[in-house]
């Protein structure tokens, strides 16, 4: 499924996801209706899940990232989920392994705004708080040469 063609296409949507059929098939060295079919299977099969839109937070007014991580009490994991999934400042929110169970992505506009966000976790279960100086390698699609 995945050989050189569909690794390259891959790499280009990743970089450009609004690159047209046509576009893709000449940095391919394929014809259009080819690639057509070649991005269909690959949305078929799951391989590509969809098309994001990346907008910056602090464009938003919303300069500040931190990641959380939350370590919720007995019987509070549904909870954590509840509310990580309710409140618009969590972009991210992954179940991990460890001691603790959650990982979330906050984007506030000041420092001090995120001791509310906190504090609505805190009903649940413990919280740790790691603020994002910078990004230096910003996200990217694993396993393609881009």
């Amino acid at each position: 499924m995945l050989d050189d063609v569909n690794r390259r296409i891959l790499a280009l949507l990743s970089e450009d996801p609004r690159q047209s059929v046509a576009q893709l098939a000449r940095a391919v060295g394929m014809s259009a209706p080819a690639v057509r079919e070649r991005v269909a299977r690959l949305e078929e099969t799951g391989v590509i899940r969809g098309y994001r839109l990346d907008v910056d937070p602090a464009a938003l007014g919303l300069p500040v990232t931190a990641w959380v991580r939350v370590r919720p009490g007995p019987g509070q994991l549904p909870k954590i989920v509840e509310l990580a999934s309710r409140l618009p400042e969590i972009s991210e929110c992954h179940r991990i392994s460890g001691e603790d169970c959650f990982l979330l992505k906050v984007h506030v506009a000041a420092i001090d705004a995120l001791e509310g966000v906190l504090d609505r976790f805190l009903l649940h279960g413990q919280t740790t708080s790691s603020f994002v100086v910078a990004t230096p390698v910003p996200p990217r699609t694993p396993g393609l040469d881009t």
